[in-house]
């Protein structure tokens, strides 16, 4: 495979990761969904939180030198040819790419000291994205639910004929739900909202469909395109019901097409976010959990993260744009009143070594690793751990990325020693290690 193609060192393409989001998508039963979540709400017994969150899925793994965790004092082939600032917390630094996000730190907790014992992409992104390894490290599908999916489940959506999780443009690498079942799986944009004229497939393939032209299978079948649809065509026929009926309401109606009508956002604030890839996603991703969808995933890359080589002229391409649209998230969120409601992380699925390599790059290192949140009432302002002198290991608070995941269901009152039964008839906690991060609190 030609590395013009692969977007990881790993070998898996991009064309790959859109086919399995895709899969994904045609799996998905939007009946099945509503009919899950209504047998949820009547043994759940209480009334969900109208909480969120937004996870920022820095896909290759971000090297913690040249982001939140600068060392101005190592050798120069391990501090990098950046330089530190200043950030609004005195005595805290970030690399010079992050000089936006500097400047909202007051707002941010930024933990240095996350570590696991993998350097496998696909080990470390089912890490980071369900709390355990993936057991078969060749493997693209999900072994346990992602955290998503889990909450969807869980908790739905926040508001009737919007998705509960959504994933822009893409699902995250193991963003999918395992033995929970496809309609669990993330509803996907399956395009960046820079594009002119931004519209998502999935909605406005089924204007005008109404309960009525569900009777006429033949109708209904000409109106879909085979590569874009999300319902399962085997199974429209006999799904007649109250839920087949909502679910159409969801993808035809107007609350979730409106939710994803960023062209209703302003020009000043587009622009704030930045008008690419990066800035269009994450502001979308803020509009979604504005209306209603409970978890939105934004897959932050292009180029990846995974800078093997020329690493700070690859950073510069991704790292600026990331980080304005992620501080300007979080002004956001601050300015509308959301910043209780919505718990934004940025988190990758390991670090980078402390020592460039040859090609002027940095490799996989899982044993240290930095995570930045923001909102959800959490204490902010504030580095919680810390990394050695020359940013390898951590030496203060080590914590793990299901810590991080902890939080995030704490968030949206999930209880993760809940269990669900696994296709083997199995009980499996959502997550085994579920200590939270106590500095946060």
């Amino acid at each position: 495979m030609s590395r013009r193609t692969s977007e990881f060192c790993d070998g898996i393409s991009r064309r790959s990761v859109i086919q399995a989001g895709l899969t994904g998508l045609m799996g998905l039963s939007l009946p099945d969904i509503l009919r899950l979540k209504a047998q949820a709400a009547s043994t759940n017994g209480r009334a969900q939180d109208d909480t969120a969150i937004i996870f920022l899925e820095l896909a290759g793994g971000p090297t913690q030198h040249e982001t939140y965790d600068p060392k101005p004092n190592a050798p120069a082939d391990y501090r990098g040819p950046l330089n530190p600032i200043s950030t609004s917390v005195p005595g805290v630094q970030f690399s010079e790419f992050m000089k936006e996000q500097a400047q909202v730190m007051d707002k941010l907790a930024v933990i240095r000291s996350i570590h696991h014992n993998s350097g496998s992409h696909r080990t470390s992104s089912h890490l980071t994205q369900t709390g355990y390894y993936l057991r078969d490290r060749q493997s693209n599908e999900n072994e346990m639910p992602s955290i998503g999916c889990i909450t969807s489940k869980v908790r739905g959506s926040n508001e009737q004929g919007i998705p509960a999780y959504v994933s822009l443009p893409r699902d995250m690498r193991f963003g999918r739900a395992a033995w929970l079942g496809k309609g669990y799986n993330p509803f996907i944009t399956a395009r960046d909202a820079d594009r002119k004229n931004f519209e998502v497939p999935n909605l406005t393939l089924l204007r005008g469909l109404t309960s009525e032209r569900l009777k006429d299978r033949k109708q209904l079948l000409k109106g879909f395109d085979a590569t874009r649809e999300i319902i399962d065509n085997n199974g429209v026929g006999d799904a007649m019901d109250q839920f087949t009926r909502e679910a159409f309401e969801m993808v035809a109606g107007d609350a979730a097409r409106n939710a994803f009508d960023i062209s209703q956002e302003d020009e000043a604030t587009r622009d704030r976010y930045g008008r690419n890839s990066f800035g269009q996603n994450i502001l979308l991703a803020r509009r979604l959990v504005e209306h209603g969808v409970t978890v939105a995933s934004v897959r932050v890359t292009g180029p990846s993260w995974d800078d093997h080589r020329d690493l700070v002229k690859r950073m510069k391409q991704k790292a600026i744009p990331y980080d304005r649209a992620f501080a300007a998230l979080v002004e956001d969120l601050h300015a509308r009143g959301l910043d209780k409601k919505v718990m934004v992380v940025a988190m990758g699925e390991f670090g980078r070594t402390p020592k460039f390599n040859k090609n002027a790059g940095r490799d996989h290192w899982g044993r240290v690793m930095s995570v930045a949140l923001a909102g959800g009432g959490i204490k902010t302002g504030q580095v919680i751990g810390a990394s050695d002198a020359e940013g390898g290991t951590p030496i203060d608070a080590p914590y793990r990325p299901e810590n991080v995941l902890a939080m995030l269901y704490r968030h949206l009152g999930i209880d993760p020693s809940t269990t669900f039964l696994d296709h083997s008839g199995r009980p499996r906690y959502i997550l085994e290690r579920r200590e939270l991060i106590s500095e946060l609190i």
